[in-house]
């Protein structure tokens, strides 16, 4: 068996970079506490929907997952889970006037929206369940209630759920469904 200088060379510079990779602590970004739970930086739209031309509004049902069962019923699996709400219009604003966080009950956990946000063309707006907040169970859920001025508004909002513990990490997402467009 030939093991050239190359090899021999791509291993050692991979083992340094493991090495390097495993002693760097992950850097923390702490939350603006003044800000609301999980709400990051948005803009208020001052007017009601009232003062809207709306063109079209939606209902949307988005699963979250606050934890999922690992090996049996009675263990389970805590995750940080994030609605994402994203304005995919290059050119129309859409207007969010409700987002409500359920339980796997059915019952209101959380109300996020106190006015009507507006979401500018092409950007997009998260709200964050920390790992250690289980309120919602396995079967929570938000409802998001939006409307734009325009029929080619088509926002895409998902739930994106990790979490890591020791070597074991999972990740995945939802996405959300259409219960009341009008």
């Amino acid at each position: 068996m030939r093991i050239s200088i190359t090899s021999v060379v791509a291993l050692f510079l991979s083992l340094v970079g493991l090495a390097v990779f495993q002693s760097c602590e992950p850097t923390q970004i702490e939350a603006d506490s003044s800000e609301p739970q999980g709400i990051q930086s948005f803009e208020v739209y001052a007017e009601s929907r009232a003062s809207l031309d709306i063109a079209v509004c939606d209902t949307v049902y988005v699963p979250i997952y606050s934890d999922i069962y690992t090996t049996t019923i009675h263990h389970r699996f805590n995750l940080t889970a994030t609605l994402s709400i994203r304005n995919t219009s290059l050119e129309h604003a859409m207007y969010i006037d409700n987002i409500d966080y359920y339980d796997s009950h059915g019952e209101l956990v959380r109300e996020y929206v106190d006015s009507m946000l507006i979401l500018r063309p092409m950007s997009s707006i998260e709200f964050v369940i920390e790992e250690d907040d289980t309120a919602g169970g396995t079967g929570a859920n938000f409802i998001v209630d939006w409307c734009a001025e325009h029929t080619q508004v088509y926002p895409v909002l998902q739930g994106v759920m990790i979490s890591t513990h020791g070597q074991q990490g999972i990740s995945f997402i939802t996405d959300g469904v259409s219960i009341k467009r009008r």
